[in-house]
């Protein structure tokens, strides 16, 4: 019942995708793609959902991330979140998205988040991938 609650809300917030919407895509040893909704200039809070091959696999995530530095090509954030699913347990992300390009939709960004699980389980998650932020409207 949870992993369908999970992909329900994904696809609430993907048809949700206006103004500073942003999609991602997040390649690991623990892949997962995401949904945040930037709130003014700082805060971005981000929806993911993460598989590896089997949907026994299958975590729900929630972040609350806020972006420390901001420039024209590139956005520096902090935050922490809730996992559920396969690691059930606390994230703390740390990360880069970079936009190089004069057009500032696409991009890719690298990302590294501890995960302390409530039980034993509890690892290092380092990522890298790609970031399409849809235009204000």
């Amino acid at each position: 019942m949870k992993k369908l609650i999970f992909i329900a809300l994904f696809g609430l917030f993907s048809m949700t995708s206006f103004s500073q919407t942003t999609i991602s895509f997040h390649q690991s040893n623990l892949p997962f793609i995401g949904v945040n909704y930037q709130f003014g200039e700082r805060f971005i809070p981000e929806f993911r959902v993460g598989t590896d091959m089997y949907f026994e696999n299958l975590t729900g995530e929630l972040a609350a991330n806020y972006i420390f530095k901001k420039t024209d090509r590139f956005q520096f954030y902090g935050g922490a979140g809730l996992r559920v699913g396969f690691i059930d347990g606390i994230v703390i992300p740390v990360g880069l998205n970079i936009y190089p390009f004069e057009q500032k939709d696409f991009g890719f960004h690298i990302e590294g988040a501890p995960i302390i699980g409530f039980g034993d389980d509890s690892l290092f998650r380092g990522s890298f991938g790609l970031r399409y932020r849809f235009a204000k409207n």
